[in-house]
């Protein structure tokens, strides 16, 4: 096998890591977020805690997604996990744009976007090489 045939396989690699990545980060995302729905219609949680929760849910939803993301990279397992992070992101977005009414910019957008970010550099930074 010869060297243009194995980074050519690594970069498949690294792109399916992303790629499932980024949909293990929605999917703990959507079961945290659900979670908190539960909490919030039994008193647990005040309605108000909503964005705290999403936050927090978009970063333990991405660091979860970027670990998967960083155990398919060889090398640079923090742009992984930020890949990892963004995907989950543009995820979030584009269910947002097609159950809601339009694109609607505000600071919860970018709190999640940061949450994301955050969430796949910490997963990046935790995975190290092995």
């Amino acid at each position: 096998m010869g060297k243009g045939e194995t980074q050519g396989m690594n970069a498949v690699q690294m792109a399916t890591g992303v790629a499932l990545g980024g949909l293990l980060a929605l999917g703990v995302e959507l079961i945290l977020l659900l979670l908190g729905a539960a909490a919030v219609s039994r008193g647990i949680l005040k309605d108000s805690a909503a964005p705290q929760l999403t936050a927090a849910a978009c970063v333990l939803g991405c660091f979860a997604g970027g670990l998967l993301a960083c155990a398919r990279w060889k090398s640079r397992r923090l742009l992984g996990g930020l890949a990892a992070g963004a995907v989950c992101y543009l995820l979030i977005l584009a269910v947002g744009l097609l159950m809601g009414d339009g694109f609607t910019p505000g600071a919860q957008m970018l709190v999640e976007l940061a949450g994301c970010l955050c969430g796949g550099a910490v997963a990046g930074g935790v995975s190290g090489r092995k």
